[in-house]
């Protein structure tokens, strides 16, 4: 499928989404059954296209794995149901400025919550162009405002300016929630896999600087533990939208030579989580990093921080990516969306931490 065009490529897509499901099932293979989980039959079948196609967007060049990344929305598609406004925002960081995008969905309340959100791909590839659908996904199911933040990325700017950045981006938008059009007490913090790494550390040193952190934390499939190789990687090291192959791919652009990888800002669970606030965060099945984001909920429970764990046992990792697809994959984005959107109905981080168990349905606080 890689000589095809962009808009051919999509036609496919449609095409093979739409065939009744035990065409689908013919096309994707036998069931897959890992660590007493069942890969979803759709999730099975894009993992099926995508090593078809030869198009891994975790290894080679990194210029052309971002090209094949930002192919995603347009591959896939996604229409949000109410209208969604955009303006462009530049934030003031030591380098010069990050940019970033403002996602409001209409009929939301001025001020609202806000959500600053980091994009995943491996801190190498990915981009606001990659997850505009998951930020249009997110704003509208979750009746917020959303700030995607377009970090620098490796192996171009290596740890710790990812980090330097996503600093800057969520203090800018505590410092200005007015001309955002958000409430400065409603501001939460997320992302997916590395942009989940840097939510949880931008908590973390905002928390630690004592100069005011997110109400709330959105952690989507979070690689949180560069330093430890936990079982997850092992159980799904191949085969998958995300392999460890491609995990040791992106920890070689990302982390310089002599990094110590048990660094809170590099890997957070290594980090100190008092005070931090409410969070959900999502572990996908068949992902060599499942076992990180567990554990850090594990971490965060044990320091009575108030947390729902939602392991999405048939999906694969990078599952809010194919959101525009619909079915098995709208509906893990639609718990994270009522998550998010629980988690900014306060005033408060307080009144955040008192509200948590309003996520028990989606997740397992004690």
């Amino acid at each position: 499928m890689s000589s095809l065009s962009i808009g051919a490529k999509a036609t496919v897509v449609r095409v093979v989404f739409g065939l009744p499901k035990p065409v689908r099932r013919l096309l994707a293979g036998p069931p897959l059954r890992i660590d007493g989980q069942e890969l979803h039959l759709d999730a099975q079948l894009v993992i099926r296209l995508k090593n078809r196609s030869g198009s891994d967007v975790f290894d080679g060049p990194v210029e052309e794995a971002r090209a094949r990344y930002d192919e995603a929305p347009s591959l896939i598609g996604y229409e949000s149901p109410v209208p969604v406004a955009t303006r462009e925002i530049a934030v003031p960081a030591q380098h010069g400025e990050v940019p970033a995008t403002l996602y409001t969905p209409a009929d939301v309340p001025d001020p609202s919550g806000l959500l600053v959100y980091f994009h995943g791909g491996g801190f190498s590839v990915g981009s606001r162009l990659s997850h505009d659908p998951i930020a249009r996904y997110l704003a509208s199911h979750a009746g917020a405002r959303v700030l995607s933040v377009e970090y620098r990325r490796a192996p171009e700017h290596q740890f710790p300016d990812p980090v330097d950045d996503a600093l800057a981006a969520f203090e800018y938008a505590r410092d200005h929630a007015r001309d955002l059009g958000a409430d400065a007490a409603r501001i939460a913090i997320g992302g997916d896999s590395a942009g989940g790494n840097l939510a949880a550390v931008t908590a973390q040193q905002t928390v630690r600087r004592g100069v005011g952190g997110p109400a709330f934390q959105l952690l989507m499939y979070p690689a949180t533990d560069l330093s430890t190789r936990r079982p997850s990687r092992d159980l799904f090291a191949e085969g998958s939208t995300f392999t460890d192959r491609n995990l040791e791919w992106v920890m070689a652009n990302y982390i310089p030579a002599g990094t110590d990888l048990t660094d809170p800002r590099l890997s957070p669970q290594h980090g100190d989580v008092t005070g931090l606030p409410p969070a959900y965060i999502a572990s996908a099945g068949f992902d060599p990093v499942r076992d990180d984001g567990e554990a850090y909920a594990d971490k965060l429970r044990d320091g009575g921080i108030p947390v729902a764990l939602s392991r999405q046992a048939d999906l694969p990792h990078g599952y809010l990516n194919f959101v525009g697809l619909g079915g098995r994959f709208a509906e893990a984005a639609s718990e994270a969306a009522g998550a998010l959107r629980v988690g900014l109905a306060v005033g408060s981080r307080s009144a955040a931490q008192g509200r948590a168990g309003e996520l028990v349905g989606i997740g397992d606080i004690p």
